[in-house]
């Protein structure tokens, strides 16, 4: 690569303010008159280039310029709200801001490089991207003790130009000498592995899971110089399980280097004996479950078709006790009630698991990292994680399996109160519905309570410490008694056994919790781009029609507090703002002209999605075609931000027009 004469001098400077910021010939001047001619015997006059760079090497002078210059610029540690350069070969439209990174010198670091990736044959007659051209990206996402990290998106590709690193931090919890550094016993007793996940954007916006791997990085302890590299072998989800996706290419280091490095032997017994341990104790679990499962079938012959879940299959297809998926989870600062938990969870996207063929549903159960990763599952995955955020606010939630109307089976979040009141909590939409069981023994007279909620069968509910199953005559929800501490009418787990195999730590089998991340999408930015898009989308839309479009910013502007009345009403079910909003479109739309608005909801960013969508809806397009005299239109975007970068999305559509009879 060339550059031109101006480039090349900017550059020059650019090092040379560098250099001179780190007083590097200064140090250069040091080490010639306080060390050559002690070490090399001879006169500074006479040294070769050679033996001034081997000098400057062994003091680490040359280390110290190449990192500043690499971490200033590559920023190598990237936490999830930071961004990397985009590629020259396609678009990164995520804006973010870089961070830098303190460094504790009285920690232990595990530097994880990933650099390339090779055989993801499924992308091997991928053409490459011109320059500016949209094209597909992978991502991989990490998490490592509580540390989320991200890499830039790199285009997909047979072998894919994966050029990242993180810096972790190796630390100890709850324990008095948390503060000390590490040594090698130490973090060979910390099981928690590092959870990789590959990610692929296509160029609608869409997200699919392309892997989730569980990296043991303890290897490097018995490495000599403080360093390993390996070939991880990255195989695919669901069914396809079993299937190689690519491989990457990983180097690990430690820093600071141990002063005393871990025998091969030692790390290997080491691995050996938690893995019997894990084994010992989900085949326990397993036998206590088939035993347990016996005596339920005891009660009632025909509790056999009830939905009692005990197990479920994770993207991996490894069986795990449904009591891992939930545990409490706090959201720091990022949500502040279980209302707004709840909003959070139905903006995240629902799909369920992909099936290859027919046979009907798939049965796939994410842990949380790949469904936040992924931004998008199945209601199991909404439930888990609505359940985890309900516990961590304080509440006693669990998750409820069973059917809903034609008998679709389904799961909701079910809290009980401390004055036993029942709520029932549909995570895909955020509604709460309070349930009131009917009575089948009273007199016809008196009036039962009606059932709002549309679920129809229960069989079993569970939280991180509890599995109940269903043993009342009818496994009807509404005629449902939630005493859960009669066990005439709940059959419960031993809560010993549960904690065996689901506590935190329990088995190194059990996929660590993530913490939730902030959100990067600058929510007016991206108000302002879909709204720019659909006013574009709507003036083609009507020239294709043969009408002319007059947009009024004003009224467009009026449109704002009614977006976010809606998303408040959604939030915390009070409807508020709706006086001040209808009076000031009464004052902007003169006499003997009609207004028409239509607002409509979604979870996405993309403008030629929502507008199809908006399209179909015969009042929407009652507005965008309208014919008349004086027609002004108008559209408001208002985008809300939630963690993880999820989104709730209002759209409305107005136009006011002068009504000729």
């Amino acid at each position: 690569m060339s550059l031109s004469p101006e480039k090349a001098t900017e550059l020059k400077q650019i090092i040379h303010e560098q250099l001179t910021r780190m007083d590097v010939h200064g140090k250069i001047r040091a080490v010639l008159a306080e060390t050559l001619k002690d070490e090399f015997k001879t006169d500074s006059q006479h040294l070769s280039e050679e033996d001034l760079m081997m000098a400057l090497r062994q003091r680490g002078v040359i280390e110290d310029v190449v990192n500043e210059l690499r971490f200033n610029e590559e920023h190598i540690s990237r936490n999830f709200t930071s961004t990397p350069k985009p590629a020259t070969h396609f678009i990164d439209t995520e804006q973010r801001t870089l961070k830098k990174t303190n460094i504790d010198p009285m920690r232990r670091y595990l530097h994880l490089q990933i650099l390339g990736g090779k055989a993801f044959l499924e992308h091997l007659q991928e053409p490459e991207p011109l320059p500016g051209q949209a094209c597909s990206t992978f991502t991989i996402c990490l998490h490592f003790r509580n540390q989320r990290f991200r890499s830039k998106p790199v285009p997909c590709a047979c072998e894919p130009d994966f050029q990242d690193g993180f810096l972790l931090e190796v630390h100890k919890d709850n324990l008095g000498d948390g503060s000390r550094m590490a040594d090698a016993t130490t973090m060979l007793s910390i099981c928690d592995p590092v959870q990789l996940i590959l990610i692929k954007l296509d160029t609608t916006g869409e997200t699919t899971l392309v892997a989730s791997h569980f990296l043991e990085w303890r290897s490097v302890l018995e490495s000599e110089t403080g360093t390993t590299s390996l070939a991880v072998e990255l195989l695919g989800v669901g069914a396809e399980c079993k299937v190689s996706v690519g491989v990457l290419n990983v180097k690990l280091e430690l820093y600071p280097p141990l002063s005393k490095i871990l025998s091969q032997e030692i790390v290997k017994t080491q691995l050996s004996i938690e893995r019997q341990k894990t084994a010992e104790k989900e085949r326990l679990f397993l036998v206590y479950a088939k035993q347990w499962w016996r005596e339920y079938l005891q009660i009632r012959p025909s509790h056999n078709t009830r939905l009692v879940k005990i197990f479920a299959q994770d993207e991996n297809w490894i069986n795990r006790p449904v009591c891992s998926y939930v545990r409490p989870l706090r959201s720091g600062r990022l949500l502040d009630t279980p209302r707004q938990a709840a909003r959070f969870v139905s903006v995240l996207g629902f799909e369920k698991a992909p099936v290859v063929g027919g046979g009907g549903k798939q049965e796939q159960w994410c842990t949380l990292l790949a469904f936040l990763c992924r931004n998008k599952g199945d209601c199991e995955d909404h439930c888990n994680l609505l359940c985890s955020l309900l516990l961590g606010f304080g509440l006693d939630a669990y998750v409820c399996v069973g059917t809903k109307g034609k008998g679709v089976a389904h799961t909701w979040v079910m809290t009980y109160g401390t004055d036993g009141t029942v709520t029932f909590w549909e995570s895909l939409n955020g509604h709460r519905y309070l349930h009131k069981p009917i009575n089948p023994d009273a007199p016809p007279m008196v009036e039962q309570p009606k059932c709002e909620y549309p679920y129809r069968l229960i069989g079993c509910i569970f939280n991180h410490q509890c599995f109940l199953a269903n043993c009342q005559p009818s496994d009807s929800v509404e005629l449902c008694v939630f005493d859960l501490n009669d066990e005439s009418r709940w059959k419960p787990m031993s809560e010993e056994a549960i904690k065996s195999v689901c506590s935190p730590g329990s088995t190194t089998s059990l996929p660590p919790f993530p913490p939730l991340c902030s959100s990067v999408v600058d929510a007016a930015t991206e108000s302002n781009d879909l709204e720019l898009q659909l006013r574009f989308l709507v003036s083609e839309y009507r020239k294709d029609l043969g009408l002319t479009t007059v947009w009024e910013d004003h009224l467009s502007y009026l449109l704002t507090p009614a977006l976010a009345s809606y998303e408040i009403e959604r939030t915390t079910g009070i409807c508020a703002g709706n006086e001040e909003f209808q009076d000031s479109i009464r004052r902007a739309v003169p006499n003997g002209h009609t207004f028409k608005g239509f607002p409509i909801h979604f979870v996405h960013r993309n403008a030629r999605r929502a507008f199809a969508t908006c399209l179909r809806s015969p009042f929407c397009d009652e507005i965008l075609s309208c014919r008349g005299d004086q027609i002004r239109l108008a559209v408001r975007v208002r985008v809300f931000t939630y963690p993880e970068s999820a989104c709730a999305v209002w759209i409305m559509f107005a136009c006011k027009y002068r009504s000729v009879l």
